[in-house]
């Protein structure tokens, strides 16, 4: 678990900032969800044999209730959705973000709470829904000014055409089981497919000689595979084929895709989605399709401090110095009015009393544009004195009367 400082919110802010004018843009709907569910939800969802489900998650009970705080996204919205009747008759599409949990060994990149922003659409067969999300996120890369982030995917084909590769997959690996490590062993009687996601460096050539899955696809999931990399293509978004995409979770088919980014490490992917064309009827609504993705916050915002991502400061546009009892009463009044006629200005009023020099010296700190200076001598005569702190500027003195209009130019 960590703090987000103050130094670092104005990258949060700009980034939710981003990612809610791009989610408007696009006419995706927000919801949300509760940060604890049942823990069978995860369960049926995510996969009982998943190491999310067997050594990440943290869970309770509540009264007795297995409960547990959510790991992902994405099965919660499936849940709420069919709970509150979105999906009767309609296309919803959906996004969400905030705070999730999985008790991972902390490093670069990932942390037990950390943040998604995630989409989920329901009712499209096609796979012009999946090209559409990978241009949102193509665009949300391009608003934010990031380079070094590659398009990769993939399909998983049917649930039919997996399980026969599955066969194939686990004889492949049952012949080679002195190579397998402690992880890939456990995984070949339980997640097969996640071995061929190993990053570690002895398994590579065992994996690369592994079957294909795409030689094992069916006619539907290659038709739907090829149409979206035609669709890509015209978008003008460039991708690599990775057949070794797979994905970590039990509930996709077809199309998975992640975007990888070239500075973070072995965690690299900073957004990660597919279709999950089964799941709404898993969970006891009708039969679904359905397709979404999530974006790792801390990831994308470690990418923006980066690639020096210009972001708005927490910085007051101005500092109000007071001096005396009569400036602290009218300066308070002012400061207030000021912000009444002046919703965009960022005042900041100097209390805990010091003389001017101390309290110039506290604006010139907080990083103001501008110190107002209110003593009793301006107070008397209704005036009040401007002084740059950044601009090698003269100071001035004017009618308080004045001082909105003034303001409103220089912000």
């Amino acid at each position: 678990m960590h703090d987000v400082l103050p130094d670092q919110t104005p990258y949060w802010q700009h980034l939710e900032d981003v990612i809610r004018r791009i989610m408007s843009a696009y006419a995706y709907e927000e919801i949300r969800l509760p940060v604890l569910e049942n823990t069978d939800l995860f369960k049926r969802t995510i996969g009982t044999f998943t190491d999310i489900v067997e050594k990440e998650m943290y869970t309770l009970k509540d009264y007795g209730v297995d409960m547990a705080l959510r790991p992902e996204g994405t099965a919660g919205c499936v849940r709420a959705s069919i709970e509150n009747n979105l999906l009767r008759g309609q296309t919803p599409r959906l996004w969400y973000m905030g705070p999730m949990f999985r008790h991972e060994r902390p490093q670069k990149g990932r942390y037990r709470q950390f943040h998604q922003a995630g989409v989920e659409a329901f009712g499209f067969e096609g796979p012009d829904i999946d090209a559409e999300m990978m241009g949102m996120t193509a665009r949300l890369w391009r608003r934010l000014g990031l380079q070094g982030i590659e398009l990769q995917i993939n399909s998983l084909g049917s649930i039919d055409s997996r399980a026969r590769y599955r066969g194939k997959l686990v004889d492949y690996m049952s012949a080679h089981l002195d190579k397998l490590d402690a992880d890939s062993r456990r995984r070949l009687d339980t997640n097969p497919l996640r071995i061929l996601d190993s990053k570690k460096p002895d398994m590579q050539a065992l994996i690369e000689n592994a079957p294909r899955l795409s030689e094992y696809l069916d006619k539907d999931s290659q038709q739907h595979f090829a149409t979206l990399k035609t669709m890509l293509d015209n978008m003008g978004i460039k991708y690599v084929v990775n057949p070794r995409l797979v994905r970590g979770l039990d509930y996709y088919e077809k199309t998975v895709f992640e975007w990888v980014g070239d500075k973070l490490g072995a965690q690299n992917a900073i957004c990660a989605g597919g279709r999950f064309d089964g799941l709404v009827r898993q969970l006891g609504g009708a039969s679904t399709c359905a397709a979404g993705f999530a974006i790792g916050l801390e990831r994308v915002i470690s990418l923006m401090q980066e690639h020096g991502c210009p972001v708005k400061l927490n910085v007051p546009h101005a500092y109000l110095v007071m001096a005396g009892d009569k400036a602290i009463q009218r300066g308070q009044v002012l400061a207030e009015t000021l912000r009444d006629e002046l919703p965009a200005l960022s005042l900041r009023v100097n209390y805990g009393g010091g003389n001017f020099k101390s309290q110039l010296k506290k604006a010139d700190k907080s990083g103001a544009s501008l110190a107002l200076i209110l003593g009793e001598e301006e107070t008397a005569r209704g005036q009040i004195a401007v002084k740059h702190l950044r601009l090698d500027e003269p100071q001035q003195t004017i009618m308080q009367s004045s001082l909105t209009e003034y303001l409103a130019k220089v912000i």
